[in-house]
């Protein structure tokens, strides 16, 4: 394998298990800790597979034509199934006649040869292109010098029209009714009744291309994505790889006038509608004799000349994110969908793995997977990331305020919407007015007001829903199709952004009339008051921020998708508490496999591929074998650490000084005595470990809990002499600042000396800073884990799901899948925080787990491989606290 330097033992292991599950089309579960160079070697073997690959096939495909040429027709006959690696032989049919049979062979050939000419046609003209671009300078400044000149034209074209408008004096009124032509939805055509789907302009063809096969590189946010590209520039392959990074809307637009609306479904919803404007425009403008509509606002980043050219630069070098804003903002060109259109002819595209698990958003970006490579990255919680994008919840004050801005949006516009749209509109209004009964309540009053007879959370399944909530009788999947299609959530956010907001000066008296139930009604909700005017108890805070920033239907078309799922994948969770607008519907899904099922069926090999990754009987069971995975198709990689073993001491601890045993169940981890314990112990860590000490609680509340106690007793002071005390924040946007001063505290103490030796800071288990946050060298000395985080089982949703488990999954050695499902759950918070220390070949810490439960070998089992190899099990804190002295 290329490598950029001399790869360590575990990384040329960790090349050789990928190359041979990406050849043999295996689905991969790879295991690499944090600091052996996993993403490289993930490059590196993977990159190395696919030009193998592709030399294969091109070999393949010269020696077909040559046969061809050459007429050689009983040599091509025996060379033609393996022209496509992994291409099915053709069968004999029983019983046909032998003529009719080398008829059917004979045409087959000619036509595989055919697509084969096709195929080595369009890569020449694909590289002759990129060649051109690549050198020739002149092209690329004469096509920039030639944009200006069309924006300059633009500019004084808009100029002279001002001007003349001012001269003719339009009329304020008339100009605002054609304002509000923007607001009137289209007319609505179903799938079903279009004749040609069209995605582009009709002279946009060319830039659709033929799918090579290619690698899907997938990770969890937009940072960790970047830094896999830079990894990418630096390798043996950045120079002749084309690559596309892909990502959101909000990531990628370069249009300001978008960008500034903040929220990505906003942001969606207006670029959509701008793509749609371009493609009416034409046929607007040729309609003669009737009255001349307003021109639509189209995006001045979204053209042919300029989608081709950037398109080119896309696959010419390899750039990540912030390389292609600053491009398409340098050549006027939209970065989002200039690379969707280099999609086919990329080799290697990096994109969110929410992207690529969400079907209608694969389908949307043009993400095809049949016969193609997917590795998804940091996915040791891809089953949560599956279950959460098919999610979805509405509150009750979300139900009740789109079901009033969409009932005044239909009574304003009713004259101008076409009958389908009106009808649409009829049925959403029914399915909100019967989800607001199902809580309790009645859409036509202030939800904050009417008080809920029943509280509590009830379980039901989807079908039992429909029926109950008498919606059964509603195609609910040409209603989604619909909200998707026609744009009508952005048109009601719209409408409500015009004369919704009580602060919106209305321009004229009659407008004012039509819309004051509207500002009523809002006025209401944001002042906490019903519409008779009795005063009450003003709502939260974070409703009036929801009717501010969004309209809620954006957030309701979420759950009317999340109702198409299959009866026995979901449930809806009633969730009653003291008003109807505190109430809530939510979807839970509990298969995931359903969503993962295609990825896998239609792809030629898959790669889940994490830091740690352990326990991997969640990915087999729940994901792969629901999902249809045949189990020899399953092969698992894991490797130990690139560092020495005595650059780590990993210890359970199961009693602490006062030989009191450490058990921190939700019974014992309340005592006075407990907490003291976990105390004394950090007091005698802190004497002895340099730097940094990350300390692990299960939860916020337990804590802020042992926090309040230290205090008290004052053990908080004595902690505080030896290491400056930090606490992890709630709010994200805080979390930044306490890392800096956390740091810089301990490069202080390192570099003063004294008596303080560094600080402390005390996190919490799925926070802040139980993942992505690198606490390397002297910021991560000892990690401690204080008892097991164990997750709330009385929470429905994950007694639900324990539920569905038991019945669906086989028990596993004696144990019930929910019991293993728990204990799983548990243990991936543990080795992600573990996980946290050791980020290089040269970093060394003390990991310490407090609670004498990761003894036992069904926990002990799911450590992570290097760090189990390594562990002492400690009965008494004298033996452990000598190690830690050593």
């Amino acid at each position: 394998f290329p490598f950029p330097y001399t790869p360590y033992l575990i990384q040329e292991r960790f090349m050789a298990a990928l190359y041979g599950a990406l050849e043999a089309g295996r689905v991969g579960i790879f295991e690499s800790p944090t600091g052996t160079g996993k993403s490289l070697s993930l490059i590196c073997g993977a990159l190395s597979w696919l030009r193998d690959f592709q030399e294969k096939k091109q070999q393949e495909e010269a020696r077909l034509l040559a046969l061809e040429e050459s007429g050689q027709e009983g040599k091509k006959k025996q060379q033609l199934p393996s022209a496509e690696p992994g291409h099915p032989e053709s069968k004999d049919t029983a019983g046909e006649p032998d003529w009719v049979t080398a008829f059917v062979q004979k045409k087959e050939e000619r036509d595989m040869v055919d697509r084969l000419k096709e195929e080595q046609i369009r890569r020449k003209k694909r590289e002759e292109r990129l060649e051109k671009t690549r050198h020739n300078v002149q092209l690329k400044y004469a096509a920039k010098r030639k944009r200006s000149e069309e924006d300059e034209t633009k500019r004084l074209l808009q100029l002279s029209k001002e001007v003349l408008s001012e001269g003719a004096g339009v009329d304020v009124g008339e100009q605002l009714d054609r304002n509000e032509e923007e607001l009137i939805l289209a007319e609505y055509e179903s799938d079903e009744e279009k004749k040609a789907v069209t995605g582009l302009e009709e002279d946009d063809d060319d830039l659709e291309e033929e799918h090579v096969t290619k690698i899907y590189y997938c990770s969890r946010t937009h940072s960790q994505l970047s830094q896999f590209v830079r990894e990418v520039q630096k390798s043996p392959f950045g120079k002749d790889t084309r690559l596309v990074s892909l990502g959101s809307r909000q990531n990628l637009c370069v249009n300001e006038e978008v960008r500034r609306l903040g929220a990505l479904q906003l942001i969606n919803d207006r670029c959509m509608e701008m793509q749609k404007n371009k493609r009416e425009k034409k046929s607007d403008e040729e309609m003669e004799g009737k009255k001349r509509r307003m021109s639509r606002t189209v995006c001045p980043f979204y053209s042919y000349e300029q989608m081709q050219f950037l398109r080119d630069e896309v696959l010419m070098e390899v750039k990540d994110i912030e390389q292609l804003v600053a491009l398409g903002r340098e050549t006027k060109a939209c970065p989002y969908y200039g690379s969707r259109y280099a999609i086919p002819a990329a080799q290697l595209v990096v994109l969110p793995y929410q992207m690529l698990l969400h079907e209608p958003t694969r389908n949307a970006a043009g993400i095809k997977l049949k016969d193609q490579v997917v590795i998804i990255d940091e996915a040791h919680n891809l089953i949560d990331t599956i279950t959460c994008i098919h999610s979805a919840e509405v509150s009750g004050s979300q139900l009740c305020c789109a079901h009033s801005q969409l009932l005044q949006y239909m009574e304003r516009y009713r004259k101008r919407l076409k009958a389908k749209n009106l009808m649409y509109i009829k049925q959403i209004l029914y399915l909100l007015e019967r989800f607001v009964a199902m809580l309790g309540g009645n859409v036509n009053q202030n939800p904050n007001c009417q008080a809920v007879s029943q509280t509590g959370a009830v379980l039901k399944s989807i079908n039992d829903f429909l029926f109950q909530s008498q919606i059964d009788n509603i195609n609910l999947f040409k209603v989604q199709r619909y909200c998707e299609k026609s744009l009508i959530s952005r048109k009601l956010f719209g409408f409500v952004e015009r004369y919704g907001g009580p602060a919106t000066a209305v321009k004229t008296n009659k407008e004012n009339q039509k819309l004051v139930g509207l500002q009523n009604f809002l006025l209401t909700l944001q002042q906490g008051s019903d519409k008779e005017g009795t005063p009450q108890s003003p709502p939260v805070e974070p409703e009036n921020e929801q009717l501010r920033t969004a309209s809620p239907l954006m957030q309701i078309e979420g759950f009317l998708s999340a109702l198409t799922n299959a009866n026995q994948d979901g449930r809806v969770i009633l969730n009653r508490q003291g008003t109807v607008g505190q109430s809530s519907l939510k979807f839970l899904l509990l298969n995931p496999a359903v969503h993962f099922a295609k990825v896998v069926e239609e792809c030629r090999a898959v790669i889940i591929a994490g830091g740690t990754m352990q326990p991997v009987a969640d990915f087999r069971e729940q994901l792969l074998s629901c999902a249809g995975v045949d189990p020899a198709r399953v092969v698992e990689f894991s490797c130990g650490h690139v560092i020495p073993p005595e650059n780590i001491l990993p210890i359970i601890l199961c009693s602490g000084p006062s030989n009191q045993q450490l058990e921190f169940t939700y019974q014992t981890r309340d005592l006075p005595q407990m907490m003291d314990e976990t105390g004394r112990i950090l007091c005698n860590l802190c004497n002895v470990v340099p730097g940094g000490v990350v300390c692990f609680f299960p939860s916020y509340e337990y804590e802020k809990q042992v926090y309040a106690h230290w205090e008290k007793t004052g053990l908080l002071t004595r902690l505080a002499a030896k290491k400056k005390i930090f606490q992890e924040p709630k709010k994200a946007n805080q979390v930044e600042q306490v890392l800096v001063e956390y740091a810089k505290c301990i490069k202080r103490c390192s570099q003063a000396g004294g008596q303080m030796t560094g600080a402390l800071l005390l996190s919490v288990v799925g926070g802040k800073m139980s993942e992505g946050i690198n606490f390397s060298d002297d910021l991560g000395r000892c990690v401690i884990m204080v008892g097991m985080p164990y997750p709330n089982i009385k929470s429905p949703e994950l007694q639900e799901k324990m539920t569905w488990l038991d019945k669906t999954m086989p028990r596993a050695a004696g144990q019930a899948p929910s019991r293993v499902l728990i204990e799983n759950l548990c243990m991936k918070a543990v080795n992600q925080s573990i996980g946290r220390a050791i980020r290089h070949q040269k970093d060394f810490a003390s990991i310490l787990l407090l609670d004498h439960r990761y003894a036992r070998p069904a926990i002990f089992n799911k450590l992570p491989q290097w760090i189990r190899e390594r562990t002492q099990v400690k009965p008494a804190f004298g033996s452990a606290f000598a190690e830690l002295r050593k």
